[in-house]
Formats: structure tokens, C-alpha cells, sequence
């Protein structure tokens, strides 16, 4: 047996590379085509995009599913684009693809997003699925800005949003945990109670009117010496501090799950919950904890919206967007890296479809869908079949 795993080894980390080296070729295809090198033949492109499928091919041949589709998926879209940016103007092609403040606006559109992923990554590592990350998401969006309103703090504002998430999550946790309901439909009935309480409070505080314009918003965070770079300044030289505590909170993290005792206890509770407590881990508390704090996260994502992106609130105005994060879960594979990686390639689809009505109005609708598409196609598993916890989904019976 162990000469036979030494002989398919190499093979596995062989389609590896490959299936990685297909990614890169295709995004190569692509951006070859774009500024600032705008290449005006689709030849070099195609050729590049084709080796991406080729080497995509191989990797699924060779069991390597996830980089193997990604690779082909990448591919085919980099030729296509490539054929449609060599068919355009350069001048519409310079307005859309202005690197620094696309980099810029998909940090904006993915920091909601990791919140909300890293929430259910902490509840889905503990056993229980999170459907209620939208629900949870929106309590944290209207609350968040409520609360820096009535304190004149936006501070509090995150604070009372998040707290009013964590409310929401504990339902969800009493239904899911105590009462071993159906997890799915538990945390779509939150959504639901979510729509209800933030469109009747909002409605009943601030009737026709709306939050007022002056409520306190999260400051940006300026870094010395990079703001004053071309490039890099109009990239990440000012951002919101959320959007940095979203990128701080991702190692923190993973170092917590993977590399401390307590994470190490969560993640056996949704794996062999049974098994954990025989070694004298509480399952049940652990879980709740888990899931309250998934939904203070998802909550912190939705207050980002109000209180440090738009400085207002409108009814459902996370529009889907829980239900994207759970794709990033499920994409990253219950990782925090992985879902950070989703999230910025959702958060750079929205930016670049913010961009396109400059150059095509039909296009920009089309792209303003890519982000729900790449959902269905997550949660449909054509991207290779990804490995969740063991106990995810499955009530725990104290025995």
C-alpha cells in the first residue's frame, strides 16, 4: 500500500502544478489584452488561453477536480474576453480597466463579504450551518447605523449592530443546538424574522425620511508613505479601517483554528462531536458560542455597508450578499484564506461591473450578475467537490 501512495504521489502533485499553471496562463491571456499592454491581435491570447484548458484537462484527468475545472473555466472566459477587449476601442478599454481603483472597489465590495465568510466558517467548523448569514448580515446593517445615530458613535454603532446579529444568531443557535430543528430551514426563518424586524423599525423610526446624512461613519485608515504613491495610493492607500480589520481578522483566524487548543476543540465538535466529549470538550456550549459569534461577525459585515460604505440604510440593501459569503465558505473550503480569496474574486466581478457602464450598458448588466452566477456554480459543485466538517448539519444527542 505505501509503495502504491508513493507512486501516486508525484502524479497528484504533478496536476497540482498544472492545474495551478492553467490558472496562471489563462489570467495571462487575458490581461495581455488589457492596459497597459493592449495587445490588438487575439492570436497570442488564444494560444495562451488554450494551454489553460489543455493544462485544466489534464489536472481533472488526473483527479486534481478544483484546479483542473478552474483552470478550464478561466480559460475559456480569458479567450473570450481577450477576443472582445481586441474588438474595442482603447480608449473605452483605458476608462474601465484603471487597475488602482479597481483594486480599490473590490476591497470595498469583498470586506462585507469576508466578515460574513469568516462567520461561517466559525459556525460551519463547529457543526452548525449558518443559512441565517444574510438575516444576520442586514440586523447588523440597520442596527449598526441606528446605534451610531441615537450614540452619535460609530464605534457603538458596530458594537450595538453586532450585538444585535449575535441576538439574531442565538434563535438560530436555540433552534439548531437545543432543540435540533432543521439547520436550513432555522436559519432561512431567521432571514425572514431579520426582514421583518429591520423594515418595521426602519420604517417606524424613520418613516419617508430615511437616516438622516449625518450620522458618524467608520474613518479610512491612511497609510504614511504609500498614499503618496501613483499606484499603490489610490489602491490601498486609503481604506476604511473595517476593510483592514477584515484582512487582520483572516490569519487571526486561521491561527486560531488550526493552530490553537480552543480552535482545535471547535473544530472537533464538527467533525466527531461524540468523540470530543468523551475527552471532556462541551459540545453544546461550544457550538453556541460558535454560532453567536458567526453572526456578531456577519453583523460587523453589514454594518461596514451602512456605517463606513454608504453612511445610510435602505430595506434588504445587503441584497444576497450572506448568501454569497456562504459560497466563500464553501469555495475556500471551510478556510479563511480560501474564503478571502473568494470574496475577492466576488468583490472584483461587482467592481469591475460598478466600471462597465462606461463601455457597454448590456455588459455592465451581465457582470452585475457574475457574482450570484459564480454562487450557483459553487453550491452546484462543478468546481471539483469540496470536504466540509464531518458533523455539519447533524444535532447532537447528549447521550
Amino acid at each position: 500500500m505505501s509503495a502504491l501512495a508513493e507512486a501516486v504521489a508525484p502524479s497528484r502533485v504533478g496536476a497540482r502544478e498544472i492545474g495551478w499553471a492553467g490558472i496562471v496562463l489563462g489570467v495571462l491571456a487575458a490581461f495581455i489584452a488589457l492596459p497597459p499592454i493592449l495587445l490588438r491581435t487575439p492570436v497570442p491570447s488564444l494560444a495562451l488561453a488554450l494551454a489553460a484548458v489543455v493544462a485544466g484537462i489534464f489536472a481533472v484527468r488526473e483527479n486534481e477536480l478544483r484546479l483542473g475545472y478552474g483552470a478550464v473555466v478561466v480559460g475559456v472566459l480569458a479567450g473570450a474576453g481577450a477576443v472582445a477587449a481586441t474588438q474595442s476601442g482603447e480608449s473605452s478599454l483605458e476608462a474601465v480597466f484603471v487597475w488602482s481603483a479597481l483594486i480599490a472597489a473590490m476591497l470595498r465590495f469583498a470586506t462585507p463579504l469576508v466578515f460574513g465568510a469568516l462567520g461561517g466558517i466559525i459556525s460551519e467548523r463547529s457543526g452548525v450551518i449558518n443559512i441565517g448569514l444574510e438575516g444576520m448580515m442586514l440586523m447588523g446593517a440597520f442596527f449598526g447605523i441606528f446605534g451610531a445615530d441615537l450614540t452619535g458613535s460609530w464605534i457603538a454603532g458596530c458594537v450595538i449592530g453586532m450585538a444585535a446579529g449575535g441576538a439574531l444568531a442565538l434563535i438560530h443557535a436555540v433552534f439548531s443546538i437545543s432543540l435540533r430543528g432543521d439547520q436550513v430551514v432555522s436559519g432561512t426563518a431567521v432571514i425572514f424574522l431579520a426582514y421583518g424586524i429591520t423594515g418595521y423599525t426602519f420604517i417606524a423610526h424613520y418613516g419617508d425620511q430615511g437616516t438622516p446624512g449625518d450620522v458618524p461613519r467608520v474613518p479610512e485608515l491612511s497609510l504614511p508613505l504609500i498614499e503618496d504613491l501613483d499606484f499603490f495610493g489610490t489602491a490601498i492607500g486609503n481604506a476604511s479601517l473595517l476593510t483592514w480589520v477584515a484582512l487582520l481578522l483572516v490569519p487571526l483566524m486561521t491561527i486560531y483554528l488550526f493552530r490553537t487548543p480552543r480552535g482545535l476543540r471547535l473544530r472537533s465538535v464538527g467533525e466527531k462531536p461524540r468523540a470530543a466529549e468523551t475527552v471532556g470538550v462541551r459540545v453544546i456550549p461550544t457550538r453556541y458560542v460558535a454560532v453567536v459569534a458567526s453572526g456578531m461577525l456577519a453583523a460587523l459585515g453589514g454594518a461596514y455597508l451602512s456605517v463606513g460604505l454608504v453612511g445610510s440604510f435602505n430595506e434588504y440593501m445587503t441584497d444576497g450578499r450572506g448568501f454569497i459569503a456562504l459560497a466563500a465558505v464553501i469555495f475556500g473550503n471551510w478556510r479563511p484564506f480560501g474564503a478571502l480569496a473568494a470574496a475577492l474574486l466576488f468583490g472584483f466581478s461587482s467592481a469591475l461591473a460598478q466600471r462597465l457602464p462606461e463601455f457597454s450598458e448590456s455588459t455592465a448588466v451581465l457582470f452585475q450578475a457574475l457574482p450570484y452566477v459564480l454562487t450557483l456554480v459553487v453550491v452546484a459543485g462543478v468546481i471539483g467537490r469540496s470536504r466540509p466538517p464531518a458533523s455539519v448539519g447533524i444535532p447532537y444527542v447528549k447521550e
